[in-house]
């Protein structure tokens, strides 16, 4: 870490985490896919010479992880320099890929790139529910391939999955297929029906069944072999403080400690929260960061509406942000999958 990464990890809202799509192209068709990628490289993608200016300047001013994501990551030719200039850099570097390009020397070369770790969405517990949802047949195979690719070169992995109301009852299977690969991690994300998952609105878990996975990760939490985490599903950290299993980790991070950058630049306050804040091509990031009016906004708990404003553990949870503007338009409104009622919500209905 270099000398100064203390001092900018400690400042209020310090950016610890970024996640980079580096390209909106993708061999897959993935009905949930976030970014609508598809097999075309798009135009206005950041060059590799951009790439390394933004690299500068986010170390420059943080010393967040770096999740290097698309699309597919391993259609970038330079995908191994950028992530080895980051590397040069002190930052932390990860890569989230679909698995199916990565092979013995990929993997190698992410390795020896410096990258700590990829993750790898298996959506399914078989080859049927997961290629149903990345549209691909084969899939779920070569997702396994890229797994044990990884493991072989001694990259550490996480699995990925996406819960809607059609895979939901495979998380326990899926759990255990990620301890019996010898995943260091399983994060489980909940829909939020954004980009091409447009067309998925409706399969959400409603909010008690969403309730229900979380008490499922929750139960399994403090024991298991393996690292679990919900993404897109703050309220799993009010249920872990409601349980009494002790974590630092925080709900939404979206503009509290953690950004989306696009293929062209554009940041957001996360990949699944679709407004605009700037672009790195026009601003500094630590500008953008700092003075963005929207990040201003979330960073302002007095400005959140409904149950979320009130409620007693906005400072743990602060619902999804994402899920919140994509269903009302306002990304200050209360979390719409939240089965909670906070205290003062209680207290008139008692």
């Amino acid at each position: 870490m270099e000398p100064n990464a203390a001092a900018h990890i400690s400042r209020p809202h310090a950016l610890r985490m970024i996640a980079w799509e580096l390209t909106r192209a993708c061999n897959l068709a993935c009905r949930h896919c976030r970014a609508a990628a598809t097999s075309c490289v798009p135009p206005g993608e950041l060059s590799t010479e951009e790439a390394t200016r933004l690299l500068d300047d986010i170390a420059s001013f943080a010393q967040p992880t770096i999740i290097l994501t698309g699309g597919e990551p391993l259609l970038r030719a330079d995908l191994f320099d950028i992530a080895a200039h980051a590397a040069s850099l002190g930052l932390r570097t990860v890569a989230a890929t679909n698995g199916s390009l990565l092979d013995a020397s990929a993997a190698r070369r992410l390795a020896d790139a410096g990258v700590r770790r990829v993750s790898i969405s298996l959506d399914g517990s078989n080859a049927a529910s997961h290629d149903a949802l990345r549209a691909v047949p084969g899939a779920f195979d070569s997702a396994l391939r890229g797994i044990a690719a990884a493991r072989e070169a001694g990259l550490p992995f996480q699995i990925n999955t996406t819960l809607t109301t059609d895979n939901a009852a495979e998380l326990p299977a899926l759990y255990d297929l990620a301890v019996r690969l010898g995943a260091a991690a399983y994060h489980v994300f909940l829909l939020v029906p954004t980009g091409r998952a447009a067309a998925l609105r409706g399969m959400e878990l409603d909010a008690p069944r969403y309730e229900a996975v979380l008490d499922w990760l929750a139960e399994r939490y403090a024991a298991s072999p393996i690292e679990i985490r919900a993404t897109c599903a703050p309220h799993f950290y009010r249920i872990l403080r409601q349980r009494g299993i002790p974590t630092q980790a925080r709900g939404c991070l979206a503009g509290q400690s953690f950004c989306f950058i696009s293929h062209t630049g554009d940041v957001q306050p996360c990949g699944y929260f679709d407004l605009q804040c700037g672009n790195v091509r026009t601003q500094s990031l630590a500008e953008i960061w700092e003075a963005a009016p929207l990040f201003a906004d979330l960073r302002d708990p007095s400005a959140y509406g409904g149950k979320c404003g009130c409620c007693e553990f906005l400072a743990v949870c602060g619902g999804c942000r994402a899920r919140a503007y994509e269903a009302t338009g306002d990304p200050l409104a209360p979390e719409p999958l939240c089965a909670y009622l906070p205290e003062p919500v209680r207290r008139p209905l008692a």
